[in-house]
């Protein structure tokens, strides 16, 4: 099997874990479409992508909104071809007690975290379905897992996005496509910094003192490297028989 000539989108692709996704698929001859909110970090994707000698494309995305993800996807269809790989990858991760996690923050992790992979999932799935091979890699979290305290919103919704992996699996086994989540602990990207903020904010932490804690939260007492989590992604796109899989990296 080749990947070369296939084509993948990631979103969340701008920085961290999506950024080291898409280097990677790249790197593996695939064609990528970079989608994230933010145009500038998304265009220095782009640029690092475009430099590995495959064709790329700029996709500044709000997962939340249909309309716009019906839209990228025609767009990178036009320009790259059937997307073969779907990456959902874009995330959100708010701290709080239980006590003041309100609605409005815990819509916004639903929105993000499920309903936006079930929207582009639902957009690209029947392509794959019709040509017999595709791979959606749905980015979860540990919490998706085992959950955490302070964190009930992505907690739950990273729960119902392993939870969606395993039943769309079952659904399009033995059709050429395959569902997977890959479910990291803590990893070294802006969201951990900024919570090691938060965190320092609120105890009296030093920042370090906080990443330091945050790490020992791991099982492996170490953050996960954004390019791990890529190396994981890349070795789904290979298996054809995984399917289904939660993916764990835990720093071990």
């Amino acid at each position: 099997m080749s990947l070369k000539g296939r084509v993948a989108l990631v979103t969340g692709g701008g920085r961290g874990i999506g950024r080291e996704v898409a280097l990677a698929c790249a790197r593996e001859g695939l064609a990528v479409a970079v989608a994230a909110r933010t145009k500038s970090q998304v265009d220095d994707t782009v640029s690092a992508v475009r430099r590995l000698g495959v064709e790329t494309l700029a996709l500044p995305l709000d997962v939340t909104d249909a309309e716009a993800i019906a839209a990228a996807v025609r767009a990178v269809s036009d320009a790259l071809g059937p997307i073969d790989v779907l990456v959902n990858n874009a995330g959100i991760a708010e701290s709080a007690p239980f006590a003041k996690t309100d609605p409005a923050l815990w819509e916004r992790h639903l929105s993000v975290n499920v309903t936006g992979p079930f929207l582009l999932t639902r957009e690209v799935l029947p392509r794959m379905l019709e040509r017999r091979w595709g791979r959606v890699i749905n980015v979860a979290s540990l919490a998706g897992l085992y959950g955490a305290p302070y964190i009930t919103a992505y907690a739950t919704s990273k729960h119902a996005l392993v939870g969606f992996t395993r039943a769309l699996a079952m659904e399009v086994a033995g059709k050429g496509v395959t569902v997977n989540a890959l479910c990291p602990g803590y990893v070294a990207t802006d969201l951990t910094w900024n919570g090691a903020r938060t965190i320092a904010a609120k105890t009296g932490k030093s920042f370090d003192e906080a990443v330091q804690a945050m790490a020992r939260i791991n099982p492996g007492g170490r953050l996960i490297e954004p390019a791990e989590v890529a190396a994981a992604a890349v070795k789904l796109l290979w298996d054809e028989g995984s399917n289904g899989e939660t993916v764990i990296l835990d720093g071990s």
